[in-house]
């Protein structure tokens, strides 16, 4: 259905547990569009939003589509975003049924499944880890030593555990099951180097570069926590290229063709070896580290995209990167049991170049760290004239904070 209003309609998929609902609201806004937002659970901001917060399964793709179609048929929609992994497919069947360019719906299950995504790149010989498929934590594959175990299903590095030898990878396994509640596993070799994220929008199926992060912490194991994210990275341009180059080879062979990317790699003895690639934007409240042109949002530009609306922005820049550096820190937990407070707040954004601090678990709450824990403590932004200078200030302003546990809670 043609939505006969001059205001854009945009249908947002946001799980309840999403730290970027008022991200999005607030780009949506920016661009004068109306937003409806749709969630697995009712009410989400539904006190805010009356008639425009509807429930949409997400864990079921098809059953989702029609609900939305029905939406459509009701209210009329011009596009339909996912925040984040878990609405990816309803969204991938709902541009499908309703016309909008659209990822396919099999590529996008291939982001969404560990096994499949490494059985795609096999097959499109795109360089990645060695791996084996398998269901018995008893009977880990043989993939050489140091390996990574980790679930299929899962995201964010919950249940990826490394292993140095047999007996390890043995009790990894049973570990890694027990978080993903059963299924298959990943035996992957372990790649060491440099790890990069990069940042990016398909446009039928050619790959725009936004940014590319690199993250200074070594993630070496045994589990493997995010924390700081600095952009520009600090590479040569002939490895920056070769990383676009395989990134873009990787959402081909998935099948990927439309919107935004999210891509981690390694850079080991000269070669870039693709980890993983998801059919989303950068996940928590990372994107806040990134700015286009005058200032746009990333969500901004996700949703122009979505809306087939000019994304030169007015500007010779185009989707271009703003100039500064930036960066941001999730901040880890380190600890398990029940958050009591984060002190030093305002101290740590105080620090120059510190421009944002976001605590995302409110005191009370229980706490866990990964592999098992699926959420950061929160996240720290900066700005600064150079990459070194943003890594140093997001130091220095972690110092700062003190992060009371009580490991009885």
């Amino acid at each position: 259905m043609t939505n006969d209003t001059q205001v854009p309609r945009v249908l947002l998929l946001l799980p309840t547990a999403t730290y970027r609902a008022a991200d999005f609201i607030a780009a949506a806004r920016a661009l004068g569009a109306e937003v409806v937002v749709a969630s697995e659970e009712q009410p989400v901001l539904s006190e805010t939003m009356g008639d425009r917060a509807v429930v949409v399964p997400l864990d079921d793709p098809e059953r989702g589509a029609s609900a939305i179609d029905a939406l459509d048929a009701r209210r009329g929609i011009d596009a339909v975003i996912a925040v984040d992994d878990q609405g990816v497919l309803v969204a991938a069947h709902a541009g499908e049924r309703l016309g909008f360019p659209h990822n396919p719906p099999d590529a996008v299950a291939r982001t969404r499944d560990k096994a499949a995504m490494r059985t795609a790149f096999m097959a499109a010989e795109v360089p990645q880890p060695r791996f084996e498929i398998f269901d018995d934590p008893n009977n880990v594959p043989d993939v050489g030593f140091p390996c990574v175990i980790k679930p299929v299903g899962l995201s964010a590095s919950r249940g990826v555990i490394r292993a140095d030898d047999a007996p390890a990878a043995r009790v990894a396994a049973q570990r890694a099951l027990d978080i993903a509640g059963g299924g298959v596993l990943l035996a992957e070799e372990y790649v060491p180097g440099a790890e990069l994220a990069l940042e990016g929008l398909l446009r039928d199926g050619q790959l725009e570069v936004l940014a590319l992060f690199d993250k200074p912490d070594p993630l070496e194991g045994p589990y493997f926590e995010e924390t700081i994210y600095v952009t520009p990275a600090r590479v040569t341009a002939d490895v920056q290229n070769r990383v676009e180059r395989v990134v873009a080879d990787a959402a081909a062979a998935l099948g990927l063709r439309e919107g935004p990317v999210h891509a981690e790699v390694r850079v080991h003895d000269d070669r870039v070896w693709v980890i993983e690639v998801a059919a989303r934007s950068i996940g928590g409240l990372c994107a806040r580290a990134l700015r286009f042109g005058a200032g746009i949002s990333l969500e901004e530009v996700i949703l122009r995209h979505a809306l087939g609306q000019d994304l030169a922005f007015g500007q010779a820049g185009g989707l271009a990167r703003e100039t500064m550096a930036s960066g941001v820190m999730m901040l880890p937990i380190r600890t398990a049991g029940r958050l009591i407070g984060v002190h030093g707040q305002d101290v740590a954004k105080a620090v120059p170049g510190v421009v944002g601090l976001e605590i995302t678990i409110v005191p009370g709450r229980e706490v866990r760290p990964l592999p098992e824990g699926d959420r950061y403590l929160g996240f720290l932004f900066a700005r600064a004239e150079s990459p070194d200078a943003v890594e140093a200030a997001l130091r220095a302003a972690h110092a700062k904070l003190v992060v009371n546990i009580d490991a009885h809670g």
